[in-house]
């Protein structure tokens, strides 16, 4: 059993994904298709994530994403040499490997 990775992301986008049954949104103003993959954080990224991507929007949820629900793969990678790793999905999120929406204050 893998370790959730969770998703900052605004409702409104949330709620789009559900109607369609994937989520494709890579980060704040980029899709899967610009980005090549979706940005993911662990849990004790996130609040960094928040402060630096997403500080002056409202109305913002945390997507809980259980890794094991995927059919495509999860890289934990760096934009640096020596840099933090972050996981990166390299796919659609399919909405059933959402185990949980979590309000972000």
């Amino acid at each position: 059993m893998s370790e959730h990775i969770v998703h900052i992301t605004e409702r409104s986008l949330w709620e789009a994904a559900r109607a369609r049954g994937t989520y494709e949104t890579s980060t704040r103003g980029r899709t899967l298709a610009q980005e090549g993959f979706i940005h993911c954080s662990t849990r004790a990224q996130l609040p960094g994530t928040a402060r630096r991507f997403f500080a002056d929007l409202d109305d913002l949820v945390v997507l809980v994403i259980d890794p094991d629900r995927l059919d495509v793969p999860v890289e934990y990678e760096t934009d640096r040499p020596g840099g933090e790793a972050f996981p990166h999905v390299y796919g659609p999120i399919p909405v059933a490997a959402v185990v949980d929406v979590e309000p972000w204050t």
